[in-house]
Protein backbone atom coordinates (compact mmCIF):
# COMPACT_ATOMS: atom_id res chain seq x y z
CA UNK A 1 0.00 0.00 0.00
CA UNK A 2 1.13 3.18 -0.82
CA UNK A 3 1.33 5.86 1.97
CA UNK A 4 1.02 9.28 0.21
CA UNK A 5 -1.70 7.94 -2.28
CA UNK A 6 -3.66 6.03 0.81
CA UNK A 7 -3.61 10.01 2.70
CA UNK A 8 -4.34 11.50 -0.76
CA UNK A 9 -7.73 9.14 -0.89
CA UNK A 10 -8.55 8.99 2.64
CA UNK A 11 -8.36 12.53 3.33
CA UNK A 12 -10.55 13.45 0.70
CA UNK A 13 -13.01 11.14 1.10
CA UNK A 14 -12.96 12.64 4.43
CA UNK A 15 -13.25 16.21 3.47
CA UNK A 16 -15.45 16.15 0.37
CA UNK A 17 -18.06 13.22 1.44
CA UNK A 18 -17.72 11.94 5.23
CA UNK A 19 -17.36 15.17 7.37
CA UNK A 20 -20.69 16.45 5.03
CA UNK A 21 -22.67 13.13 5.53
CA UNK A 22 -22.01 13.21 9.62
CA UNK A 23 -22.82 16.59 9.69
CA UNK A 24 -26.35 15.50 8.17
CA UNK A 25 -26.03 12.38 10.42
CA UNK A 26 -25.82 14.86 13.53
CA UNK A 27 -29.01 16.45 12.89
CA UNK A 28 -30.75 13.22 13.53
CA UNK A 29 -31.94 13.13 17.03
CA UNK A 30 -31.85 9.13 17.12
CA UNK A 31 -31.62 8.06 20.36
CA UNK A 32 -30.97 4.70 21.75
CA UNK A 33 -34.68 3.02 22.31
CA UNK A 34 -33.37 3.14 26.23
CA UNK A 35 -33.80 6.50 25.79
CA UNK A 36 -36.80 6.72 23.08
CA UNK A 37 -38.96 3.93 23.75
CA UNK A 38 -40.94 5.20 21.01
CA UNK A 39 -38.61 5.08 18.68
CA UNK A 40 -40.68 3.59 15.86
CA UNK A 41 -43.39 5.84 15.94
CA UNK A 42 -41.04 8.72 15.78
CA UNK A 43 -38.93 7.61 12.65
CA UNK A 44 -35.50 9.11 13.70
CA UNK A 45 -34.00 5.41 13.66
CA UNK A 46 -35.27 4.89 10.24
CA UNK A 47 -33.98 8.24 8.92
CA UNK A 48 -30.47 7.79 10.47
CA UNK A 49 -29.96 4.00 9.21
CA UNK A 50 -31.27 5.11 5.54
CA UNK A 51 -28.99 7.66 5.72
CA UNK A 52 -26.16 5.69 5.76
CA UNK A 53 -27.74 2.78 3.78
CA UNK A 54 -27.85 5.49 0.63
CA UNK A 55 -24.31 6.99 1.59
CA UNK A 56 -23.17 3.58 0.78
CA UNK A 57 -25.02 2.53 -2.24
CA UNK A 58 -23.10 5.46 -3.59
CA UNK A 59 -19.42 3.91 -2.91
CA UNK A 60 -18.01 2.43 -5.68
CA UNK A 61 -17.10 -0.88 -3.73
CA UNK A 62 -16.50 -4.04 -6.16
CA UNK A 63 -19.36 -6.56 -5.82
CA UNK A 64 -20.70 -5.34 -2.45
CA UNK A 65 -24.33 -5.51 -1.30
CA UNK A 66 -26.18 -3.50 0.88
CA UNK A 67 -29.40 -4.41 3.28
CA UNK A 68 -30.93 -3.27 5.91
CA UNK A 69 -32.49 -6.06 7.79
CA UNK A 70 -35.38 -5.24 9.87
CA UNK A 71 -36.90 -7.77 12.50
CA UNK A 72 -40.63 -6.77 14.44
CA UNK A 73 -39.55 -4.78 17.31
CA UNK A 74 -36.13 -4.24 16.63
CA UNK A 75 -33.67 -1.24 15.62
CA UNK A 76 -32.69 -2.33 12.24
CA UNK A 77 -29.09 -3.25 11.47
CA UNK A 78 -27.15 -2.46 8.34
CA UNK A 79 -25.52 -4.89 6.59
CA UNK A 80 -22.76 -4.76 4.08
CA UNK A 81 -21.03 -7.66 2.21
CA UNK A 82 -18.11 -7.26 0.47
CA UNK A 83 -16.58 -9.93 -1.82
CA UNK A 84 -12.67 -10.38 -1.26
CA UNK A 85 -9.59 -12.51 -2.67
CA UNK A 86 -9.16 -15.33 -0.03
CA UNK A 87 -12.08 -16.88 2.29
CA UNK A 88 -11.16 -15.42 4.90
CA UNK A 89 -13.90 -12.81 6.67
CA UNK A 90 -13.09 -9.78 8.14
CA UNK A 91 -15.56 -8.30 10.38
CA UNK A 92 -15.84 -4.17 10.73
CA UNK A 93 -18.77 -3.22 13.42
CA UNK A 94 -20.17 0.49 14.73
CA UNK A 95 -23.58 1.70 15.43
CA UNK A 96 -25.66 4.69 15.06
CA UNK A 97 -27.57 4.75 17.60
CA UNK A 98 -27.18 8.25 19.93
CA UNK A 99 -27.32 8.43 23.77
CA UNK A 100 -29.68 11.71 24.80
CA UNK A 101 -28.84 15.42 24.86
CA UNK A 102 -27.65 16.27 28.57
CA UNK A 103 -27.69 19.27 29.84
CA UNK A 104 -24.37 21.53 29.54
CA UNK A 105 -23.69 22.04 26.10
CA UNK A 106 -21.67 25.79 25.31
CA UNK A 107 -23.51 28.59 24.30
CA UNK A 108 -22.99 28.31 20.70
CA UNK A 109 -23.10 24.45 20.62
CA UNK A 110 -26.21 22.27 20.15
CA UNK A 111 -26.83 17.83 20.22
CA UNK A 112 -28.12 18.16 17.10
CA UNK A 113 -26.64 21.11 15.27
CA UNK A 114 -23.26 20.24 13.66
CA UNK A 115 -20.33 22.60 14.53
CA UNK A 116 -16.60 22.42 13.20
CA UNK A 117 -14.38 24.09 15.21
CA UNK A 118 -10.65 24.00 15.74
CA UNK A 119 -10.62 20.68 13.97
CA UNK A 120 -13.63 19.39 15.78
CA UNK A 121 -17.17 18.18 14.86
CA UNK A 122 -19.59 18.62 17.49
CA UNK A 123 -22.61 17.80 17.93
CA UNK A 124 -24.46 14.24 19.64
CA UNK A 125 -22.97 10.87 17.55
CA UNK A 126 -20.91 11.80 15.39
CA UNK A 127 -17.27 10.06 17.44
CA UNK A 128 -20.02 7.90 18.93
CA UNK A 129 -20.53 5.99 16.86
CA UNK A 130 -21.67 7.69 13.27
CA UNK A 131 -17.84 7.90 11.71
CA UNK A 132 -17.93 3.74 11.63
CA UNK A 133 -19.59 2.93 8.43
CA UNK A 134 -18.10 5.89 6.94
CA UNK A 135 -14.09 4.39 7.99
CA UNK A 136 -14.66 1.21 7.35
CA UNK A 137 -15.87 1.77 3.79
CA UNK A 138 -13.34 4.07 2.96
CA UNK A 139 -10.53 2.12 4.46
CA UNK A 140 -11.81 -1.03 2.07
CA UNK A 141 -12.09 2.05 -1.33
CA UNK A 142 -8.42 2.61 -0.14
CA UNK A 143 -7.26 -0.68 -0.86
CA UNK A 144 -9.43 -1.57 -3.84
CA UNK A 145 -8.24 1.93 -5.61
CA UNK A 146 -4.52 0.47 -5.25
CA UNK A 147 -5.62 -2.91 -6.35
CA UNK A 148 -4.14 -4.10 -3.25
CA UNK A 149 -6.20 -7.92 -2.38
CA UNK A 150 -8.12 -8.12 1.13
CA UNK A 151 -10.36 -10.64 2.84
CA UNK A 152 -14.01 -10.75 2.48
CA UNK A 153 -15.00 -7.94 4.61
CA UNK A 154 -18.56 -8.08 6.42
CA UNK A 155 -19.82 -4.21 8.01
CA UNK A 156 -22.53 -4.80 10.75
CA UNK A 157 -23.91 -1.43 11.59
CA UNK A 158 -26.47 -1.90 14.84
CA UNK A 159 -28.90 0.75 16.39
CA UNK A 160 -29.22 -0.59 20.13
CA UNK A 161 -25.59 -0.03 21.49
CA UNK A 162 -25.96 2.35 23.93
CA UNK A 163 -28.89 0.00 25.27
CA UNK A 164 -27.06 -2.63 25.64
CA UNK A 165 -27.41 -4.12 22.17
CA UNK A 166 -30.38 -6.64 23.62
CA UNK A 167 -31.80 -6.48 19.72
CA UNK A 168 -28.06 -7.80 18.41
CA UNK A 169 -28.52 -11.45 19.46
CA UNK A 170 -31.74 -11.69 17.19
CA UNK A 171 -29.89 -10.46 14.22
CA UNK A 172 -26.91 -12.90 14.82
CA UNK A 173 -29.20 -15.83 14.94
CA UNK A 174 -31.41 -14.33 12.03
CA UNK A 175 -27.95 -13.32 9.80
CA UNK A 176 -26.79 -17.28 10.67
CA UNK A 177 -24.28 -18.53 8.13
CA UNK A 178 -23.74 -14.93 6.43
CA UNK A 179 -21.34 -13.53 9.33
CA UNK A 180 -19.25 -16.26 8.11
CA UNK A 181 -15.82 -17.10 10.88
CA UNK A 182 -14.45 -13.69 10.77
CA UNK A 183 -10.62 -14.03 11.82
CA UNK A 184 -10.10 -10.56 12.12
CA UNK A 185 -13.13 -7.99 13.84
CA UNK A 186 -12.43 -4.43 13.61
CA UNK A 187 -14.21 -2.46 16.48
CA UNK A 188 -14.22 1.44 15.75
CA UNK A 189 -16.63 2.14 18.98
CA UNK A 190 -13.52 2.50 21.51
CA UNK A 191 -11.42 5.28 23.36
CA UNK A 192 -7.79 6.77 22.53
CA UNK A 193 -5.41 8.11 25.05
CA UNK A 194 -4.44 10.91 22.99
CA UNK A 195 -5.01 12.45 19.20
CA UNK A 196 -1.20 11.47 18.85
CA UNK A 197 -0.97 7.50 18.09
CA UNK A 198 -2.90 4.40 17.06
CA UNK A 199 -4.35 3.11 20.58
CA UNK A 200 -5.25 -0.63 20.42
CA UNK A 201 -8.29 -1.51 23.09
CA UNK A 202 -7.38 -4.95 25.21
CA UNK A 203 -9.73 -4.88 27.33
CA UNK A 204 -13.15 -3.50 28.10
CA UNK A 205 -15.63 -3.15 31.06
CA UNK A 206 -18.62 -4.69 31.72
CA UNK A 207 -22.23 -2.67 32.98
CA UNK A 208 -24.78 -3.61 35.60
CA UNK A 209 -27.61 -1.34 35.84
CA UNK A 210 -30.46 -1.56 38.11
CA UNK A 211 -33.00 0.73 40.47
CA UNK A 212 -32.47 0.86 44.19
CA UNK A 213 -35.76 2.35 45.79
CA UNK A 214 -36.88 2.46 49.21
CA UNK A 215 -40.29 2.90 50.62
CA UNK A 216 -41.29 4.27 54.10
CA UNK A 217 -44.62 5.56 53.61
CA UNK A 218 -48.08 5.16 51.38
CA UNK A 219 -48.11 9.43 50.79
CA UNK A 220 -46.13 12.28 51.82
CA UNK A 221 -46.65 13.96 55.51
CA UNK A 222 -45.58 17.01 57.22
CA UNK A 223 -41.63 16.76 57.93
CA UNK A 224 -42.54 19.01 61.41
CA UNK A 225 -45.10 16.36 62.58
CA UNK A 226 -42.75 13.33 61.63
CA UNK A 227 -39.63 14.35 61.68
CA UNK A 228 -37.91 12.11 64.07
CA UNK A 229 -41.01 9.40 64.20
CA UNK A 230 -40.56 8.68 60.32
CA UNK A 231 -37.02 7.83 59.01
CA UNK A 232 -35.63 9.45 55.90
CA UNK A 233 -35.71 7.64 52.52
CA UNK A 234 -32.61 9.71 51.61
CA UNK A 235 -30.77 8.56 54.88
CA UNK A 236 -32.13 4.65 54.23
CA UNK A 237 -30.31 5.20 50.87
CA UNK A 238 -27.29 6.24 52.09
CA UNK A 239 -27.19 3.46 54.92
CA UNK A 240 -27.78 0.81 51.65
CA UNK A 241 -25.37 2.35 49.84
CA UNK A 242 -23.01 2.27 52.61
CA UNK A 243 -23.32 -1.50 52.25
CA UNK A 244 -21.58 -1.77 48.93
CA UNK A 245 -19.70 1.36 48.47
CA UNK A 246 -16.77 3.01 50.64
CA UNK A 247 -18.08 6.65 50.91
CA UNK A 248 -14.56 7.98 52.01
CA UNK A 249 -12.75 6.51 48.70
CA UNK A 250 -15.41 4.89 46.75
CA UNK A 251 -14.10 1.75 46.81
CA UNK A 252 -16.88 -1.08 46.16
CA UNK A 253 -17.32 -3.94 49.14
CA UNK A 254 -18.35 -6.75 47.21
CA UNK A 255 -16.52 -9.84 46.49
CA UNK A 256 -18.16 -10.83 43.13
CA UNK A 257 -17.54 -7.25 41.58
CA UNK A 258 -13.61 -8.35 41.79
CA UNK A 259 -11.89 -10.29 39.65
CA UNK A 260 -7.88 -11.43 39.42
CA UNK A 261 -6.02 -8.74 37.06
CA UNK A 262 -4.37 -10.31 33.89
CA UNK A 263 -0.13 -9.80 34.61
CA UNK A 264 0.14 -8.56 31.09
CA UNK A 265 -2.36 -5.70 32.04
CA UNK A 266 -0.25 -4.45 34.89
CA UNK A 267 2.78 -3.81 32.25
CA UNK A 268 0.67 -2.46 29.99
CA UNK A 269 -1.33 0.19 32.10
CA UNK A 270 2.00 1.30 32.99
CA UNK A 271 3.25 2.04 29.72
CA UNK A 272 -0.12 3.81 29.45
CA UNK A 273 0.79 5.99 32.25
CA UNK A 274 4.49 6.77 31.42
CA UNK A 275 2.86 8.39 28.15
CA UNK A 276 -0.25 9.75 29.63
CA UNK A 277 1.10 11.10 32.67
CA UNK A 278 -1.87 13.21 34.56
CA UNK A 279 -3.64 14.01 31.66
CA UNK A 280 -5.40 10.58 32.56
CA UNK A 281 -7.60 12.92 35.23
CA UNK A 282 -6.62 16.66 34.01
CA UNK A 283 -8.69 15.76 30.33
CA UNK A 284 -12.23 15.58 32.69
CA UNK A 285 -13.79 18.86 32.99
CA UNK A 286 -13.43 19.96 36.54
CA UNK A 287 -16.07 22.05 38.54
CA UNK A 288 -12.80 23.28 40.73
CA UNK A 289 -9.68 22.84 38.60
CA UNK A 290 -7.48 24.43 41.94
CA UNK A 291 -9.03 21.36 44.07
CA UNK A 292 -7.61 18.99 42.03
CA UNK A 293 -5.41 16.66 42.83
CA UNK A 294 -4.24 13.43 41.58
CA UNK A 295 -5.45 10.59 44.52
CA UNK A 296 -2.90 7.88 43.62
CA UNK A 297 -0.45 6.87 41.12
CA UNK A 298 -1.63 7.01 37.57
CA UNK A 299 -1.07 3.77 37.22
CA UNK A 300 -3.32 2.95 39.82
CA UNK A 301 -6.10 5.26 38.44
CA UNK A 302 -5.59 3.52 34.87
CA UNK A 303 -6.08 0.07 36.55
CA UNK A 304 -8.90 1.40 38.88
CA UNK A 305 -10.88 2.56 36.01
CA UNK A 306 -9.85 -0.42 33.00
CA UNK A 307 -10.07 -3.82 35.88
CA UNK A 308 -12.00 -2.56 39.01
CA UNK A 309 -15.29 -2.31 39.27
CA UNK A 310 -16.94 1.51 39.71
CA UNK A 311 -20.52 2.35 41.03
CA UNK A 312 -22.15 5.72 39.52
CA UNK A 313 -25.54 7.06 41.09
CA UNK A 314 -26.99 8.31 37.52
CA UNK A 315 -30.96 9.11 38.41
CA UNK A 316 -33.07 9.71 40.77
CA UNK A 317 -37.10 9.43 41.38
CA UNK A 318 -39.67 10.85 43.80
CA UNK A 319 -37.45 13.70 44.85
CA UNK A 320 -39.42 16.52 43.62
CA UNK A 321 -37.32 20.01 41.83
CA UNK A 322 -35.94 22.67 44.10
CA UNK A 323 -38.49 24.87 43.60
CA UNK A 324 -41.55 22.06 44.31
CA UNK A 325 -39.77 20.96 47.48
CA UNK A 326 -41.69 21.75 50.39
CA UNK A 327 -41.23 20.55 53.90
CA UNK A 328 -42.62 17.11 53.33
CA UNK A 329 -41.02 13.65 54.67
CA UNK A 330 -41.42 11.89 51.19
CA UNK A 331 -42.78 8.47 50.74
CA UNK A 332 -40.63 6.91 48.24
CA UNK A 333 -37.15 7.92 46.80
CA UNK A 334 -35.67 5.57 44.25
CA UNK A 335 -32.10 5.50 42.66
CA UNK A 336 -30.35 4.73 39.29
CA UNK A 337 -27.51 2.35 40.25
CA UNK A 338 -24.76 1.63 37.48
CA UNK A 339 -22.01 -0.07 38.30
CA UNK A 340 -18.97 -0.99 35.88
CA UNK A 341 -17.74 -4.26 36.19
CA UNK A 342 -14.36 -5.18 35.40
CA UNK A 343 -13.65 -7.09 31.83
CA UNK A 344 -13.85 -11.02 32.89
CA UNK A 345 -16.12 -10.84 35.83
CA UNK A 346 -19.67 -12.95 36.00
CA UNK A 347 -22.35 -9.43 35.27
CA UNK A 348 -25.28 -12.35 36.67
CA UNK A 349 -23.09 -13.14 39.63
CA UNK A 350 -22.76 -9.78 40.40
CA UNK A 351 -26.37 -8.83 40.14
CA UNK A 352 -27.29 -11.09 42.61
CA UNK A 353 -24.67 -10.50 45.10
CA UNK A 354 -25.68 -6.64 44.93
CA UNK A 355 -29.17 -7.37 45.20
CA UNK A 356 -29.00 -10.13 47.98
CA UNK A 357 -26.91 -7.09 49.56
CA UNK A 358 -29.08 -4.09 48.78
CA UNK A 359 -32.44 -6.40 49.95
CA UNK A 360 -31.25 -8.15 53.18
CA UNK A 361 -32.09 -6.74 56.73
CA UNK A 362 -33.98 -3.90 55.29
CA UNK A 363 -33.53 -0.89 57.62
CA UNK A 364 -36.14 -0.61 60.48
CA UNK A 365 -39.56 1.13 58.87
CA UNK A 366 -38.38 0.32 55.13
CA UNK A 367 -39.26 -1.89 52.37
CA UNK A 368 -36.26 -2.09 49.83
CA UNK A 369 -35.83 -3.48 46.32
CA UNK A 370 -33.38 -3.77 44.09
CA UNK A 371 -34.23 -4.34 40.09
CA UNK A 372 -31.98 -5.59 37.95
CA UNK A 373 -32.52 -3.26 34.66
CA UNK A 374 -29.36 -5.13 32.53
CA UNK A 375 -26.60 -7.07 32.96
CA UNK A 376 -23.60 -6.54 30.25
CA UNK A 377 -20.53 -8.83 29.85
CA UNK A 378 -17.16 -7.55 29.64
CA UNK A 379 -14.84 -8.50 27.55
CA UNK A 380 -10.72 -9.46 27.41
CA UNK A 381 -8.84 -9.21 24.43
CA UNK A 382 -7.15 -12.81 23.40
CA UNK A 383 -3.83 -13.12 23.02
CA UNK A 384 -2.42 -10.40 19.91
CA UNK A 385 -0.91 -12.48 17.20
CA UNK A 386 2.40 -11.41 16.06
CA UNK A 387 1.28 -10.11 12.50
CA UNK A 388 -1.74 -8.03 14.13
CA UNK A 389 0.78 -6.79 16.66
CA UNK A 390 3.74 -5.64 14.05
CA UNK A 391 0.66 -4.67 11.96
CA UNK A 392 -0.78 -2.17 14.18
CA UNK A 393 2.83 -0.46 14.81
CA UNK A 394 3.56 -0.08 11.30
CA UNK A 395 0.28 1.37 11.22
CA UNK A 396 0.80 4.02 13.96
CA UNK A 397 4.52 4.70 12.66
CA UNK A 398 3.63 5.49 9.15
CA UNK A 399 0.17 7.49 9.90
CA UNK A 400 1.27 8.97 12.95
CA UNK A 401 4.99 9.00 13.44
CA UNK A 402 4.41 7.03 16.89
CA UNK A 403 4.32 3.69 17.81
CA UNK A 404 0.71 2.03 18.69
CA UNK A 405 -0.41 1.58 22.85
CA UNK A 406 -2.18 -1.16 24.14
CA UNK A 407 -4.59 0.26 26.99
CA UNK A 408 -7.74 -1.34 28.64
CA UNK A 409 -10.96 1.16 28.39
CA UNK A 410 -13.42 1.70 31.27
CA UNK A 411 -16.37 1.70 29.06
CA UNK A 412 -18.82 -1.49 27.66
CA UNK A 413 -19.23 -2.56 23.95
CA UNK A 414 -21.74 -5.69 24.42
CA UNK A 415 -20.65 -6.97 20.92
CA UNK A 416 -17.21 -7.58 21.71
CA UNK A 417 -18.15 -9.90 24.75
CA UNK A 418 -20.68 -11.65 22.15
CA UNK A 419 -18.19 -12.13 19.55
CA UNK A 420 -15.03 -13.44 21.73
CA UNK A 421 -17.73 -16.10 23.23
CA UNK A 422 -19.10 -17.29 19.47
CA UNK A 423 -15.73 -16.73 17.62
CA UNK A 424 -12.96 -17.36 20.29
CA UNK A 425 -10.59 -17.66 17.46
CA UNK A 426 -10.64 -14.09 16.44
CA UNK A 427 -7.88 -11.36 16.67
CA UNK A 428 -9.87 -7.68 17.58
CA UNK A 429 -8.06 -4.22 16.41
CA UNK A 430 -10.76 -2.05 18.80
CA UNK A 431 -9.81 1.28 18.62
CA UNK A 432 -11.78 4.48 18.16
CA UNK A 433 -11.43 8.76 18.44
CA UNK A 434 -13.08 9.26 21.93
CA UNK A 435 -10.05 10.76 22.99
CA UNK A 436 -9.70 13.52 25.33
CA UNK A 437 -12.15 16.18 26.53
CA UNK A 438 -14.45 14.51 23.58
CA UNK A 439 -17.05 13.87 26.14
CA UNK A 440 -19.20 11.00 24.52
CA UNK A 441 -22.86 10.92 26.48
CA UNK A 442 -21.92 14.08 27.83
CA UNK A 443 -22.23 17.92 26.80
CA UNK A 444 -19.85 19.15 23.79
CA UNK A 445 -19.31 15.81 22.06
CA UNK A 446 -16.73 16.38 19.19
CA UNK A 447 -14.95 14.39 16.98
CA UNK A 448 -11.49 14.99 16.17
CA UNK A 449 -11.37 15.34 12.74
CA UNK A 450 -7.64 14.47 11.50
CA UNK A 451 -7.56 11.42 14.44
CA UNK A 452 -10.17 10.41 11.75
CA UNK A 453 -8.52 10.54 8.61
CA UNK A 454 -5.34 9.08 9.90
CA UNK A 455 -7.17 6.18 12.07
CA UNK A 456 -8.98 5.47 8.58
CA UNK A 457 -5.66 4.75 6.73
CA UNK A 458 -4.47 2.94 9.54
CA UNK A 459 -7.17 0.22 9.55
CA UNK A 460 -6.29 0.39 5.84
CA UNK A 461 -2.86 -1.16 6.69
CA UNK A 462 -4.13 -3.71 8.85
CA UNK A 463 -6.62 -4.70 6.30
CA UNK A 464 -3.77 -5.34 3.50
CA UNK A 465 -1.49 -6.69 6.43
CA UNK A 466 -4.77 -9.55 7.65
CA UNK A 467 -4.31 -10.48 3.71
CA UNK A 468 -0.64 -11.35 3.87
CA UNK A 469 -0.50 -12.74 6.77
Amino acid sequence: MNKQQTESFVYKMWEDSIIPELCDYIKIPNKSPMFDPDWEQHGHMDDAVEQLETWCKTQPVQGMTTDVIRLPGRTPILFLDIPGDSDDVVLLYGHYDKQPEFSGWEEDLDPWTPVIRDGKLYGRGGADDGYAVFGSLTAIRALQEQGIPHARCVVLIEGCEESGSFDLPYYIDHLGDRLGTPSLVVCLDAECGNYEQLWCTTSLRGNLTGTLRVDVLTEGVHSGSAGGIVPSCFRILRQLLGRIEDDADGKLLVDELFVEIPEQRFSQAELAAEILGDSVYMKFPWANTAAVNSTGSVYEQLLNNNWRPALTVTGSDGMPALGNAGNTMLPTTSLKLSFRLPPTADANEAASAVKRILEEDPPAFSEVSFEVASTMAGWNAPPIADWLEQSMHKASELFFSKPSVYMGTGGTIPFMGMLGEKFPEAQFLVTGLLGPNSNAHGPNEFLHIEKGKKLTCCVAQVLEDHHLR
